[in-house]
């Protein structure tokens, strides 16, 4: 556990940005001039785990002791270091992942592509919408889901995958899996990234595939199972606990051989966390670019949107994924794993177009 961390904020962007980073008056964030920054939010965890945070600007942190410069120089490097692309995926603007639930009981689109065909038309829209990776599931990890066997998750992918990798062999496939049999067969299949929800804490085997192939893979957070992760779900403080899991996993993965350069992180929206956990990551989810790997959320259709608006809730809520990935793109996050790619990319294509003015 850490004592001092780390967050960006204050940002900048376009081309003011680019003029900021050019006058050395910013500082570019993850190596993109789109994007800058002059200040840091420093939080320190104090005894019996009370939170304390104070902003600095950046033309500031020499004045620092000498414990905490430390501590931020080494965040900062970080923080502005150009992430390398994966998959051919540049993070220097944001990318979208489509989801593609093959199954009969997942929380938002469950049964609705559960027909190959259909599975298969809904990936083809999603690429012709915009998508950049196409993220694929059998197993559907929403709260209080049971466990498939692998035989049944992998029977249920087959196919799809098939046809969509004849079609779309420059499109990077993404396996939504927790078990290290389907990712096997996936990597054997051609599969670019592996996405495991439990965060590599499922399948005790993972890791070993992972290293065996070089494949990069989502390092993702969950308190608990599927089936027990919103049972009053606790935290000393989330945006800083989930840092810690993040943190110390990458350093055992090092450890493993396994490089940093094949690493997303998502703090898992939804998966162990209230309202008010979700709410504090995104508020402050800039803090995570510390950890120099490329940011990805999932908040698409949570029900996280349901809770803030109640009686405006609607089926696909599209209003409140839109709010919640712009909102993500102004903190920097580098990819966003959406149900409704052609209306969240519409979204953002009018927003970026905006900003530039």
């Amino acid at each position: 556990m850490r004592k001092y961390y780390t967050r960006a904020c204050n940002f900048y962007y376009g081309n003011y940005a680019k003029k900021l980073v050019k006058a050395k008056k910013a500082l570019p964030l993850a190596g993109n001039n789109n994007i800058a920054f002059d200040q840091l939010e420093i939080f320190e965890r104090k005894k019996r785990n009370k939170i304390k945070s104070k902003f600095h600007h950046i033309s500031k942190i020499n004045k620092l002791t000498n414990q905490l410069k430390e501590v931020v120089k080494k965040d900062l490097k970080e923080i502005i270091s150009r992430r390398k692309k994966i998959c051919g995926i540049e993070f220097n603007k944001p990318n979208l992942m489509g989801v593609l639930n093959i199954t009969p009981d997942s929380f938002s689109d469950g049964g609705l592509f559960f027909n190959e065909e259909e599975a298969y038309n809904q990936a083809v829209l999603m690429i012709n919408s915009g998508a950049k990776i196409i993220d694929i599931g059998g197993e559907s990890t929403r709260p209080g889901s049971k466990t498939i066997d692998s035989k049944e998750e992998w029977s249920r992918i087959d196919r799809v995958l098939q046809k969509i990798k004849k079609k779309f062999s420059h499109i990077p496939l993404s396996l939504d899996t927790r078990k290290s049999l389907v990712m096997k067969k996936g990597i054997e299949f051609g599969i670019s990234i592996i996405n495991d929800v439990s965060g590599l804490n499922f399948d005790k085997r993972s890791i070993s595939i992972l290293k065996l192939n070089k494949i990069p893979f989502v390092l993702h957070h969950m308190q608990g199972t599927p089936n027990t992760m919103q049972k009053n779900p606790k935290y000393n403080d989330v945006l800083l606990d989930i840092y810690d899991f993040f943190e110390k996993k990458i350093k055992h993965l090092q450890r493993k051989k396994i490089k940093k350069e094949l690493i997303f992180i998502d703090p898992g929206i939804g998966f162990g966390k209230n309202l008010k956990h979700n709410l504090r990551i995104m508020s402050k989810i800039s803090t995570y670019h510390s950890l120099g790997c490329p940011i990805l959320i999932g908040t698409s259709r949570k029900r996280f949107i349901e809770h803030i608006v109640t009686k405006f809730d609607t089926p696909d809520r599209t209003g409140g994924t839109l709010s919640s990935v712009i909102y993500g793109l102004l903190q920097g996050v580098q990819i966003f794993r959406v149900h409704n790619v052609k209306e969240i990319n519409q979204g953002i294509l009018v927003f970026n177009k905006i900003l530039k003015n």
